[in-house]
């Protein structure tokens, strides 16, 4: 009887260690994301990174060239002047991007709202300690009047003899591509695949710079498809 009574009491031991466990093979911990493996999080695209520090040894030697900028996302966050555009045009669609008065209004003083980018000012810095020339080609349509140049020229402190009007150029695929080629310009900075590729179809250096992760601009541009240079830290 003491023998069965022993027995009785290690099987109960047993089943309120092993039912736990049983329980828990049957409902797993509710899983929250897809998680990452050790070669995901080490595995790199092999883009062509580079610093401005980078850039400006590379142009050691070399003459005074003329350089090209983009502005909206390559220079200026100027997101906010889109995003006001948006809400006062078209809340529901893109199609305030169609409409002249929401150009004439942005070309003529919303710009005020851009904030300069950081990496910019330094590419500027660098460019003008050089001696180039600096010409800045949008896809924005061109409008009646604007005040884009006077505030790219005040916000990078850019010298009057260095400076050229802005050209608008249109957002048309290939636009920018006769401006950078007539204007001789040997490198040419953007965000945008256009911006690459119209530089190099006119003989340039297109240098991607990084588009800021709240940009209005979407979707996101993949940056180094081409195998171009794409600046570090450049999003700010």
């Amino acid at each position: 009887m003491i023998k069965v009574k022993k027995i009785i009491k290690n099987l109960m031991l047993l089943s309120a260690v092993s039912l736990p466990l049983l329980v828990q093979g049957k409902l797993p911990e509710p899983q929250l994301n897809s998680g990452v493996t050790m070669s995901q999080l080490t595995h790199r695209q092999p883009i062509h990174w580079v610093s401005i520090a980078q850039i400006a040894r590379s142009l050691q030697n070399q003459p005074v060239m003329n350089v090209g900028f983009d502005i909206d996302d390559t220079v200026l966050f100027s997101s906010p002047g889109f995003y006001r555009g948006k809400q006062e045009f078209s809340p529901n669609s893109m199609a305030y991007l169609h409409n002249p008065k929401f150009w004439q209004k942005v070309n003529n003083g919303w710009d005020k709202f851009s904030i300069p980018k950081q990496s910019a000012i330094k590419l500027m810095s660098m460019h003008l300690k050089r001696g180039d020339h600096i010409y800045f080609i949008t896809g924005r349509p061109k409008t009646k009047t604007e005040t884009v140049t006077a505030i790219l020229q005040h916000d990078f402190n850019i010298p009057k003899a260095k400076m050229h009007a802005v050209i608008f150029a249109g957002p048309k695929h290939g636009a920018k591509a006769p401006y950078i080629k007539k204007l001789n310009i040997k490198l040419y900075y953007g965000d945008s695949d256009g911006d690459i590729t119209d530089a190099r179809r006119a003989g340039a250096e297109g240098i991607r710079v990084l588009r800021p992760l709240n940009s209005t601009n979407k979707p996101m541009p993949y940056n180094g498809r081409f195998g171009e240079k794409v600046i570090v830290n450049s999003d700010y």
